[in-house]
């Protein structure tokens, strides 16, 4: 179906570049630099080539889990309107783990990259395997529930070939992610990578959730029609209000806190 092959490609790519802001991507953007590389005595640009090819067979092995999943789907052969159901459900609930709705998330998990492999094996085989740990998706650190939609989606599309494909490309694009880092030649530029990347944090986080937003809305649209774009609106509206006021008490019982803690350390005597 076009519609949902459209919306795994949006997805596919909104996740990976935002998986970059991840502790693992953001190590990568540290620890393997021109800065990093030459004073181990390293080609930088060998090093990112590796790690790009092996971000690629990540994305290739994951495109190979989800072709699996496609072929299941094709088998069972769901109708069109329950795929655009099961698209639209998913794609607002994921928008609401990411703003932690109620404090509720999808499981994710911690794990990073083994940076000792940088002093124990060459070039090519951390560049490589830290690559394919990055660019499988799920070997790392999940900083988002578009992975899960995009594995979803993909799988709705009930295409092997395109699965393939895709997962190809999500791999190639936090692969790329390395080149960030190319103008690290010294300490003050790898701390000017790192204020840049800071500061777009928030602004990537809401363009994904806002992604996944959309393509619940676009997904119901498609499936029920005017009144399925009136039902997804509302529901993507809710989720953005309650998860805003949530995250405001939140704020506000925070600085609340930190004031009573400050009243409790004050020096006897003191005013306020």
């Amino acid at each position: 179906m076009a519609i949902v092959v459209v919306l795994a490609v949006v997805t596919a790519v909104v996740t990976a570049v935002r998986s970059t802001w991840s502790p693992c991507g953001l190590s990568m953007l540290s620890t393997v630099t021109p800065l990093a590389e030459a004073g181990r005595g390293r080609r930088w640009s060998v090093t990112a080539r590796w790690f790009v090819a092996g971000a690629v067979l990540g994305g290739l092995t994951l495109g190979a889990a989800m072709a699996g999943l496609a072929a299941l789907v094709a088998a069972l052969d769901p109708s069109t309107t329950t795929v655009l159901a099961v698209a639209a459900v998913a794609a607002l609930v994921c928008a609401a783990s990411d703003l932690d709705l109620f404090g509720l998330h999808l499981p994710f998990h911690g794990r990073q990259v083994n940076e000792r492999w940088l002093d124990q094996y060459r070039a090519w085989v951390y560049g490589g395997g830290f690559g394919w740990q990055i660019g499988v998706g799920l070997a790392t650190y999940i900083t988002t529930s578009g992975v899960y939609l995009t594995i979803l989606l993909t799988a709705l599309t009930a295409s092997p070939g395109f699965a393939l494909a895709l997962g190809a490309g999500f791999g190639l694009v936090r692969g790329l992610a390395i080149y960030a880092g190319r103008t690290v030649t010294t300490t003050d530029a790898l701390l000017a990578v790192h204020r840049r990347f800071g500061a777009l944090r928030q602004p990537v986080r809401l363009v994904t959730i806002g992604v996944e937003l959309a393509v619940g809305v676009v997904a119901a649209a498609v499936w029920a029609g005017p009144v399925g774009l009136l039902a997804g609106g509302a529901v993507a509206a809710a989720i953005v209000v309650v998860a805003g006021l949530a995250h405001r008490r939140a704020d506000a019982g925070a600085t609340e806190a930190g004031t009573e803690a400050g009243r409790a350390v004050s020096p006897a005597g003191a005013v306020g």
